[in-house]
Parts: C-alpha cells; sequence; structure tokens
C-alpha cells in the first residue's frame, strides 16, 4: 500500500509538497524524505503529531527520545511504522521541523493506494520554496535619549518663579524733577484740526 500526503505552510501561501511513501515504511523514513525535498540539512530533533480534524495535537512521534511536561505520549519515530497510525484518508498530521521555534508543516493523508507497494519514498510534486529552516533572531538595539528629569524646588512660590521687572526701566528714577521737562513740546498736543498743515485735498473721511 502505498500512502500519498500533501504538506502545507502556514508561512509560505504557495509551498506545497506532495509525497509518496510506502505504507510499511516509518516516520523516521518519512522525515527524510520531507527534509530533503525542502533542502533542510539534519537537525537535533523534529516530531509529527497525529491530528484531530481541527489540527488538535494527540500523539507525538520524535526524531529521538525526549521527555516532556506535557501530557502527550511520546514515540520514536525508527519504532513505528505509518501503517500502524494511518489508517484512512484525510487524517491529519503536523510535522514540526524546527522543534525549538515551534514551525511545522500541516500534512494530510489525500490518497490511500492499495495493493501497490514503493521500495523509496519519493516527492511527487514541488511548489513554491520552502520557508526557511530557521529563524534568524536579529536583536536590534535601540538607543534611547536619557532626558533628566525636571526638578522644581517646592519652595519657591509662583510670584518667585515669575520674572522681576524693574519699574525704573519703564518708568525711569523715582527722584525725577518735573521742572526738568521741556513744555514748549507739549504746547500743541491737545490743538484743534485748524491748528495742523493738512493739504487741502487730503480726505480724512
Amino acid at each position: 500500500m502505498i500512502f500519498k500526503f500533501s504538506l502545507v505552510s502556514d508561512e509560505v501561501a504557495n509551498f506545497k509538497r506532495e509525497i509518496q511513501i510506502d505504507g510499511d515504511a516509518t516516520f523516521f523514513d518519512l522525515h527524510k524524505i520531507i527534509m530533503e525535498c525542502s533542502g533542510y540539512g539534519e537537525t537535533e530533533i523534529t516530531a509529527f503529531y497525529m491530528c484531530d480534524d481541527w489540527w488538535g495535537k494527540k500523539e507525538q512521534i520524535a526524531l529521538i527520545e525526549i521527555e516532556t511536561d506535557s501530557d502527550v505520549d511520546v514515540f520514536v519515530m525508527e519504532e513505528e511504522t505509518l501503517s500502524d497510525w494511518l489508517d484512512e484518508e484525510k487524517q491529519k498530521l503536523m510535522f514540526m521541523f524546527d522543534y525549538h521555534g515551534e514551525r511545522a508543516f500541516y500534512m494530510e493523508l489525500s490518497e490511500m493506494i492499495l495493493g501497490k507497494n514503493l521500495s523509496e519514498p519519493t516527492c511527487s510534486k514541488k511548489q513554491g520554496t520552502p520557508p526557511p529552516q530557521f529563524l534568524e533572531e536579529e536583536e536590534e538595539e535601540t538607543v534611547i535619549p536619557i532626558v533628566p528629569p525636571v526638578v522644581i524646588d517646592p519652595t519657591l512660590d509662583e510670584e518667585d518663579e515669575e520674572e522681576e521687572v524693574d519699574d525704573d526701566a519703564f518708568y525711569g528714577d523715582e527722584d525725577f524733577n518735573e521742572d526738568e521737562l521741556d513744555m514748549d513740546g507739549f504746547e500743541d498736543v491737545n490743538g484743534t484740526d485748524s491748528d495742523l498743515d493738512i493739504p487741502e485735498d487730503m480726505n480724512l473721511l
């Protein structure tokens, strides 16, 4: 029996892989063909998750034996045969290729071909560029200028904060003598229009 899987990514919209593999192959064989057709290198840990119809994780089948804090049962890829886990089309799996980053491909058993066998797994369809195997963490240092806080002296009143105005600068010396003023320059200030030399052709109204 041949299993045909479809793989998609939630990171790259047009990425798709179609893999055909014998039902008697192991999950480790499936792991190898996925990594190969995605152009990924070997890594310390990857994992398959059996999923429900809503992609809820159930059993974990890991590359190596690992301990987890979750209640999910963990199995090892080399010890698990595909046909022992998959028995109907449309079953869903998740292949976590970046285990620490929790990034995965979403898989579905699209077809089960009865009465045929396949000696080696193959990638029968490639579409799009796969997402990067690992994401580079670029930590940019943000320089924030340090602005010293404004400290207000609580002993100052509002009147003390206002700039004092020197009345003498506006009104002169308090000890001025009005007899020193030249009154001749003020004689015609209150005069009438007839006292002013206005051209006859200028209309003031």
